[in-house]
């Protein structure tokens, strides 16, 4: 679907809800599925990467009874009588080769031709090391990956290379039925929503800094309201940002604080950005962003260390980096080569596509700013949020954006175009 999005002539305002946080709809319906009692999850992200989620896990007999929004979920893991497809999505894949290698089945995932070029060995290698029977294509490097699941694996300490979220949370539910302890130490700190559910819910977990360790244990059934995605947010926070005389209050937003590394980068910048938590939700900080448009941003620093806090934000960073004074430089950003795109090479080859100054390097990209976003002929990449940066590219442009295989946006956001018209 090729989408023209023209420049916007008028403020960007009014009071949002965004799309349900995918992160957190995945681990609710794989903890949801390993529960003792029934859940209730309301608001989930009804989108394909977490839909993916939930068929694999119907697929592996958990019982999921949807109700206009509130999804009731009950497991009862088996052995699927089919390939589990995973489609596009990374969390999914990684997730369930932790969950089903420590279920004494046989199972197989796939996913997409995107998701078939994803690594797979990082996974791979520490449940092989809990005496999983797990193996991959190409030598574990890629899906689909075969497991002969054991009853009671064996607990590791594991060191990760890189610091990720769905590495770690694959290897701490394999330990949620190993013996002994397994621990996880990671290089910087990644999301830790899964340390976070997991001991709402009871499990035997301990965080301490980055180190965090679980034994065998049970979890008992919840019942949550999955907050905003601040992700899905960060696109409506740009276009206010960008466009003169806008304001927008964003409502029910999950502010992790592993997750609002990109909100702290723009207070860095300069930009007019606030925000507040107002509850929890199982040890999940929620609560309402307000932003407004900000004449003046200045270039900054992004290093590797502050990386995983603003993973999927980097392409909407840089579009905004190319209205800032002096030149951004985004470095230890390698990460995002083995996204559904190689990110960093979307976002130079677009962005150059529409005017902006941008290089290209090995971990990261140089941005140089105040550049006028022309506009023209871009594609996706089939890349979500190189869709939606070019979007907000559009809505900035002299002369407007035509993105091809824009229908990708439908992956974290559906209705993104809707939203922002």
């Amino acid at each position: 679907m090729k989408v023209k999005i023209t420049p916007r002539k008028v403020p960007f305002t009014g009071e949002f809800e965004v799309p349900p946080d995918k992160s957190i709809t995945h681990r609710a319906y794989i903890l949801a599925s390993i529960a003792e009692g029934p859940s209730l999850i309301e608001n989930p992200l009804r989108a394909k990467d977490c839909n993916s989620t939930m068929e694999c896990l119907t697929r592996c007999g958990v019982e999921f009874h949807i109700d206009g929004n509130r999804v009731s979920v009950r497991g009862n893991l088996r052995e699927p009588d089919d390939i589990l497809d995973a489609g596009n999505s990374g969390t999914t894949a990684r997730l369930l080769c932790g969950l089903l290698s420590s279920y004494p089945f046989f199972s197989v995932i796939t996913g997409d031709e995107s998701l078939r070029k994803r690594p797979m060995a990082r996974v791979i290698k520490p449940l092989r090391m809990m005496q999983a029977e797990i193996i991959g294509r190409n030598e574990d490097r890629f899906l689909p990956v075969a497991i002969k699941g054991r009853e009671e694996l064996v607990g590791i300490e594991y060191k990760l290379d890189v610091a990720s979220a769905q590495v770690k949370s694959a290897i701490l539910l394999a330990g949620l039925r190993a013996s002994g302890k397994t621990v996880v130490i990671e290089p910087a700190k990644s999301r830790d929503h899964t340390e976070n559910m997991l001991k709402a819910l009871g499990a035997k977990i301990e965080i301490e800094e980055n180190r965090i360790s679980v034994e065998r244990s049970k979890i008992r059934g919840f019942h949550l309201r999955v907050p905003g995605d601040p992700s899905s947010a960060s696109f409506l926070i740009a276009i206010a940002l960008l466009i003169p005389g806008s304001h927008i209050t964003i409502k029910n937003v999950l502010l992790n604080p592993t997750r609002i590394g990109f909100l702290e980068k723009l207070r860095e910048m300069g930009c007019n950005i606030n925000w507040e938590v107002t509850e929890y939700r199982l040890n999940e900080p929620v609560g309402v962003i307000e932003a407004s448009y900000s004449e003046e941003i200045k270039a900054v620093k992004v290093n590797k260390e502050e990386i995983p806090s603003m993973i999927d934000e980097i392409p909407i960073l840089s579009l905004i980096a190319t209205r800032a004074h002096g030149i951004t430089e985004i470095r230890g950003a390698e990460e995002l080569r083995v996204k559904e795109s190689d990110r960093l090479k979307s976002i130079r080859e677009e962005l150059s596509r529409i005017g902006a100054k941008i290089e290209e390097l090995p971990d990261g990209l140089l941005i140089e700013g105040p550049a006028e976003i022309e506009g023209g002929n871009t594609h996706s990449h089939r890349d979500h949020r190189i869709a939606m940066t070019l979007a907000v590219g559009g809505l900035i442009s002299r002369r407007g954006v035509e993105i091809e295989e824009a229908e990708w946006v439908d992956i974290s956001f559906p209705g993104f175009f809707q939203v922002i018209s």
